[in-house]
């Protein structure tokens, strides 16, 4: 007995076969190398909080933090703060992991933000509140200024014109929240909304009580300082609002994708060549054009408040430009042209 040869096609089909097998195990080899391992751990304790197998190199933060949240259901992803510091700042949801400094083996760190509630809820609780509040003082209930002045009406035709603009602008503010806004950012920690009502609800409070008050005198110079202020309110409401739908259009829906905001076939737009938060310049003349038509106090001193923490926040933005576009117009400046 003698062994039957193989044929020369039976060895090129093992040979074939074994160089297929090889081929796979490589392949399979490859695939495992570039996956990711990431480990997170507690920013403050550095204490190990869930180890992720195999995350796929281009996978976001977004993706990791539903990752996160899947291990630790308390911490729900917009909660989260991710960061390859302990100290650092918070990386974006969109960033991807394989273009971050870190190797095959990450470690990132984590920290609880806090409950978080989302900004059209703070919008439009932080705006109905001084709407419905002027309106207590405005029609004079019992227990503000006492019962002899109870539901009485001011004979002052630029009270009644103050309540006009002051609810136009805070119902303007609702429908854009509603409507007109889109934003980069869903949520903010629960406890700030009590510090951003306090101040919204309580000026509003404060320059409704004096402008309603039985006592309230007119602006000195009558009708026409009324007629002037109310032009000035009424132009920049209606470029505030511009400006709003400007950089609603500059966002395509569900995206967070920055672009630079350039002026339109609006000509209230047009202050983009300018300045970089326009809307924030149309909002303090609002508050302007307000102040001179009522003549009051608080009201200038509201106005003052709220420009110098629209200037803070407009040199952020603007900061923000600068650093994320390098061909960004070098004759802006954040929200008054050529100076501030």
């Amino acid at each position: 007995w003698r062994p039957r040869p193989l044929s020369s096609r039976g060895c090129r089909s093992s040979l074939g076969g074994l160089l297929l097998q090889a081929r796979e195990r490589e392949r399979v080899r490859e695939a495992d190398m570039k996956h990711y391992e990431v480990e997170i751990l507690d920013a403050r304790t550095k204490q190990k909080l869930t180890f992720l197998d195999k995350v796929e190199p281009n996978a976001t933060i977004g993706e990791i933090k539903v990752m996160f949240h899947k291990n630790h259901t308390r911490w729900y992803p917009a909660r989260q703060s991710i960061r390859l510091d302990p100290k650092g700042k918070s990386l974006r949801d969109e960033e991807i992991l394989q273009n971050l400094p870190v190797g095959t083996t990450a470690t990132l760190y984590f920290k609880d933000l806090g409950a978080q509630i989302g900004w059209v809820t703070v919008f439009l609780t932080e705006y109905a509140g001084p709407l419905l509040i002027y309106l207590l003082f405005y029609f004079r209930l019992p227990f503000i200024y006492g019962p002899k002045h109870a539901f009485t009406s001011s004979p002052h035709s630029v009270v009644h014109l103050a309540c006009i603009c002051h609810s136009f602008h805070y119902i303007k503010r609702l429908l854009e929240t509603l409507f007109v806004h889109r934003f980069s950012h869903g949520t903010m920690p629960f406890r700030n909304i009590f510090k951003n009502c306090t101040y919204y609800w309580g000026f509003a409070a404060w320059l409704a009580y004096h402008i309603n008050h039985p006592l309230y005198t007119p602006p000195a110079y009558g009708d026409k300082q009324v007629k002037i202020a109310l032009a000035i309110f009424l132009f920049c409401q209606l470029g505030n609002f511009s400006i709003h739908v400007a950089l609603r259009n500059l966002r395509p829906p569900g995206s967070k994708a920055r672009r630079i905001p350039f002026p339109t076939k609006n000509p209230f737009t047009w202050l983009f060549l300018l300045v970089s938060c326009p809307n924030y310049t149309y909002e303090v003349g609002s508050w302007i054009g307000f102040t001179i038509m009522t003549q009051c106090l608080p009201v200038a001193l509201f106005t003052l408040v709220g420009f110098v923490q629209m200037a803070i926040w407009a040199n952020g933005k603007h900061r923000s430009y600068l650093k994320d576009f390098r061909d960004y117009p070098p004759l802006r400046t954040p929200i008054i042209p050529f100076l501030l």
